[in-house]
């Protein structure tokens, strides 16, 4: 039976360390790495991060230096996925396995035509409450992996990831339609995400009554109805599922929209309201609450400084 034995990771925010650690504990950190290109390498090198207080240390490895991977997850913002094509090219050979836990429903299309739909495993991670502050990363929860496979995937390659997650630790369930899964995935952060940047609110402030609920609820709505135009059948019952969800996070926490508003980052506001909009448009369909949350959150960015842009 196939066994993934190393680990690449494209991507050094919370999702990226979060599995990181989780990895390198397994395997050990000789089989797990981060590959960068030279610039993030010489800003990363001999730092470590606070991992729930913990000081962790990981393997960074020049883009240029990488050799194959058994296994690489990517796990940056949607705006840097085609660096991380450019970042992960050595690190990809005739048998590794391909996952991406970013944001939105078109990494694994981009990922597959750069590098072989064959080698994508789906997956979709939820319920983790993981937030990163400068070197340190908080998390109470590490949630959930739902993978699986479409019609162009290997099994091989999803029963040896699963192996790997099962001797890791991390909780994964195998989805039949994992493609309904992943647009339920857009459906949580099409609400949460961005109501959190739009409101500056928390979990908690989301899922109280208020402006705030009413906004996340209406914007998962309007995904509902576009995802039936596509296709997919997305239902009210999944809405409430998502919403039961978010009730296990931590209250004080915020999604990484909510973090980027704190910072002062661009956000990922096309791969969510853009997203659903663009597709609105295509089937005729009215968005007004995803209408509302891109203005707002675009007001929000042009609000930064120019130099924080």
């Amino acid at each position: 039976m196939k066994e993934l034995r190393t680990v690449t990771i494209v991507g050094m925010g919370a999702l990226g360390i979060m599995y990181g650690k989780a990895f390198a504990d397994c395997l050990g950190a000789g089989a797990v790495s981060f590959v960068m290109d030279q610039q993030r390498y010489e800003k990363y090198r001999g730092k470590s991060v606070l991992c729930n207080g913990v000081p962790t240390s990981f393997t960074l490895v020049r883009a240029e230096e990488a050799v194959p991977s058994d296994l690489v997850l990517v796990a940056v913002k949607g705006t840097g996925l085609a660096g991380a094509i450019s970042t992960m090219r050595r690190c990809v050979g005739p048998e590794t396995v391909l996952i991406s836990v970013l944001n939105g429903i078109s990494s694994e299309e981009v990922l597959a035509s750069a590098f072989g739909a064959e080698k994508i495993v789906y997956a979709v991670a939820q319920g983790m409450d993981a937030i990163k502050f400068g070197s340190e990363l908080t998390f109470s929860q590490r949630g959930e992996l739902r993978i699986g496979i479409t019609k162009t995937g290997r099994q091989d390659n999803l029963s040896a990831l699963e192996q790997l997650l099962d001797r890791t630790g991390i909780a994964w369930v195998e989805e039949a339609d994992i493609l309904r899964r992943l647009w339920g995935k857009l459906m949580l952060n099409v609400g949460i995400n961005q109501t959190c940047m739009a409101y500056g609110c928390t979990y908690g402030d989301a899922l109280a009554p208020g402006e705030a609920n009413r906004t996340l609820v209406a914007a998962m709505r309007e995904v509902i109805a576009v995802a039936q135009a596509e296709g997919i059948a997305l239902t009210e019952q999944d809405l409430h599922g998502y919403l039961a969800l978010l009730g296990t996070l931590r209250p004080e926490g915020t999604p990484s929209m909510g973090q980027d508003r704190i910072k002062r980052l661009p956000s990922e506001v096309e791969l969510f309201s853009g997203t659903i909009r663009q597709l609105a448009r295509r089937h005729k369909l009215v968005v007004p609450t995803n209408d509302f949350l891109y203005q707002r959150i675009r007001e929000i960015e042009a609000g930064y400084a120019p130099e924080e842009k």
